[in-house]
């Protein structure tokens, strides 16, 4: 069931998530069409997450958009100071961005970064878990994943963990996505694209998500000149196969307890070719944060340190699903 309508305001307007946005040259959603999607979302009941370029809207459009309850997601060097300092998420898009503008304090970041940078420089997180709200740490090519990189994330995450079980003991509730969903969590929240969320992009289309919609002639998923739109504003959603975006219909997800994983979509598409079947990698990513999980719980309780009763995070001796799938 549909909850979420996300607007890409622009072409240029960040990525948040595991996808790339190359695209230089401004395309502004119509007004007209900003105004209609705003309704959608009135008429379906469904809350709007506005995507922000770097620049500045002109004001009608700022009009429009405060016309209704959302939230706003903001590239940390949007030229609009007052919408970045007020926005609800702040996205880095490299961890040269972090240097210019820094973490601002109690707000929700989200930090993309490749594999390499993650491995080369994850120290530069520990202080930052005591001052923002929250961390998302999204990384961009999980599908490079090799066996060595595996074992260092492996490793990024235990280093990451102590800073982590630090702060609670000292009563402070850190959250850093790899690490504290999974504690806090009792089944899975995936994104859900296609099937809680959809997303409006400056063509006036509907798509799975935006990168879908960014997606180059390069990233076809070898589907050759394939057409991702599903529906417009004139003639409402059409979405092909709905039920291949839902959890039940995700064979190995669906018996998964790996539940901070994203479950991206577009990353199984374009590994798989399946937007309902993950790749190797994702897997073992997901698999990884969910060990490291549970041994920061474990670590925390040890310390009499109060945490919510969960039920608790089993041991398994597996890292992709795919290796057990005859049981």
């Amino acid at each position: 069931m549909l909850q979420y309508l996300i607007i890409q305001l622009d072409d240029t307007s960040t990525s948040y998530c595991h996808y790339e946005n190359g695209k230089m040259e401004r395309r502004l959603m119509a007004l007209e069409d900003l105004k209609a999607g705003i309704l959608f979302a009135m008429k379906e009941n469904l809350m709007i997450q506005f995507v922000y370029p770097d620049y500045v809207l002109p004001q009608e459009y700022k009009d429009a958009i405060n016309s209704i309850d959302h939230n706003d997601i903001v590239s940390s060097s949007c030229e609009d100071m007052s919408l970045r300092e007020k926005a609800d998420v702040v996205v880095f898009n490299s961890w040269a961005s972090v240097e210019q503008n820094g973490f601002q304090d109690a707000t929700v970041c989200v930090l993309r970064t490749t594999k390499a940078d993650l491995l080369d420089k994850y120290l530069l997180l520990k202080p930052v878990l005591s001052t923002v709200t929250r961390l998302n740490v999204v990384i961009t090519d999980v599908d490079t994943f090799t066996g060595q990189d595996f074992e260092d994330y492996k490793k990024v995450l235990a280093s990451l963990s102590e800073e982590v079980e630090k702060l609670y003991i000292e009563s402070k509730s850190p959250q850093l996505n790899q690490l504290t969903d999974r504690m806090l969590l009792d089944k899975m929240n995936n994104c859900n694209a296609g099937w809680e969320n959809i997303t409006l992009a400056p063509d006036g289309k509907f798509y799975v998500c935006p990168a879908f919609y960014l997606a180059g002639d390069d990233e076809d998923f070898g589907l050759g000149k394939a057409k991702y739109s599903i529906g417009d504003l004139q003639n409402g959603l059409d979405v092909k196969n709905p039920q291949l975006y839902k959890l039940e219909f995700a064979p190995l997800c669906r018996k998964c307890d790996a539940y901070q994983c994203k479950r991206c979509v577009w990353l199984n598409r374009k590994t798989t070719y399946e937007v309902n079947t993950p790749s190797h990698e994702q897997c073992v990513v997901a698999h990884l944060e969910r060990n490291a999980s549970r041994d920061l719980l474990n670590n925390i309780r040890k310390h009499g340190t109060f945490f919510p009763q969960r039920e608790e995070i089993k041991e398994i001796t597996y890292l992709d699903p795919f290796d057990i799938k005859e049981q």
